[in-house]
């Protein structure tokens, strides 16, 4: 079965949950048109050879790109809610966890959950993977190498959906459900091959999926050059420790990244304003506490005593400047 009809029988049967796609079909009808209307006009100019658009096409560039784009962003955006969602579920506790539940966020139990989870990723890497071919057939219709450049573009506008870090959390969870039980029994598996690994001493997560896709992230912190502690993933998609993330963006970690200026930038691609929407890999960090809790413990206590010392200077300065008023 070729990818176009498998991905549109994929998405109608997510209609019921609302999920946005790509216009595969639409979008491959835009190509055709555009080689077609140009192989035309070569013909009645007396040109032959030529079997693709210019390299600037009006009809491509002007329709092709912008419903790409939108689309993406709609994917991701309902990707990372609902992944959101989901672990926001997974972490809540005690009476925390029945609200929630009660408030109908996601219907069932712990089986439901995993569920759920399995149908995010698939729904992340589905998406990923069309618009990966769609891309290649863009390049392939114009003889160029746009479709890469707009790929590159879409990482800098953090809608590329294998960056997103919410999928890095549901790797994380998936090995945390993995190596506990629930109700009793092993819990199911919806990764295949996600294994957090250590190659001298270099953590890193990663997974082999379909279709060629593979993930690998790595988990060292280019700051302290140590395992990432309490993770946090920046905008732009890079991972940090908090601490590290703190003093990068010239922030306490009492004020958290929040405070930090739109101009402070990433220590790795200098891109500035990543820090206010940065998000805390709970699920991973529980996955690396365990898997070295003696370390873990050990940097605990450290930033147990940063916290303190930090805390104890931000209320220092606040009596000082309430008594210099």
């Amino acid at each position: 079965m070729k990818f176009c009809k498998k991905y549109q029988e994929y998405m109608q049967g997510q209609d019921e949950k609302k999920l946005p796609g790509l216009g595969i079909k639409n979008l491959k009808k835009i190509l055709k048109k555009c080689r077609r209307d140009f192989q035309s006009q070569q013909h009645l100019d007396g040109v032959i050879d030529l079997h693709t658009c210019p390299h600037q096409c009006s009809v491509c560039d002007g329709t092709f790109f912008p419903s790409l784009l939108n689309e993406m962003s709609a994917v991701v955006g309902c990707f990372n809610e609902r992944a959101q969602k989901l672990l926001e579920i997974h972490l809540a506790s005690g009476f925390s966890k029945c609200f929630i539940w009660f408030k109908g966020k996601i219907q069932g139990t712990h089986v439901a959950l995993i569920q759920e989870g399995k149908d995010l990723v698939n729904y992340a890497l589905i998406n990923a993977i069309a618009i990966r071919k769609i891309l290649k057939k863009y390049d392939k219709v114009h003889y160029s190498k746009q479709g890469q450049a707009f790929r590159s573009q879409a990482q800098s506008m953090h809608i590329e959906i294998l960056q997103s870090p919410w999928l890095c959390e549901l790797m994380a969870f998936h090995i945390n459900l993995r190596e506990t039980k629930v109700n009793s029994r092993k819990a199911p598996s919806f990764f295949e091959g996600c294994n957090l690994t250590f190659s001298d001493s270099k953590p890193s997560l990663s997974c082999e999926l379909f279709d060629s896709v593979k993930l690998d992230i790595d988990l060292t912190c280019s700051i302290c050059l140590d395992t990432v502690f309490d993770p946090v993933s920046l905008t732009c998609g890079h991972i940090f420790c908090y601490m590290c993330a703190c003093s990068a963006a010239s922030v306490t970690i009492v004020d958290g990244l929040k405070e930090a200026d739109s101009k402070e930038k990433c220590p790795l691609c200098r891109e500035a304003g990543v820090y206010e929407g940065a998000v805390h890999l709970e699920e991973l960090s529980i996955l690396l506490s365990r898997s070295c809790p003696e370390s873990w413990e050990e940097r605990l206590r450290t930033e147990r005593v940063e916290r303190i010392r930090q805390t104890k200077e931000h209320w220092e300065f606040q009596c000082r400047s309430f008594v210099g008023v």
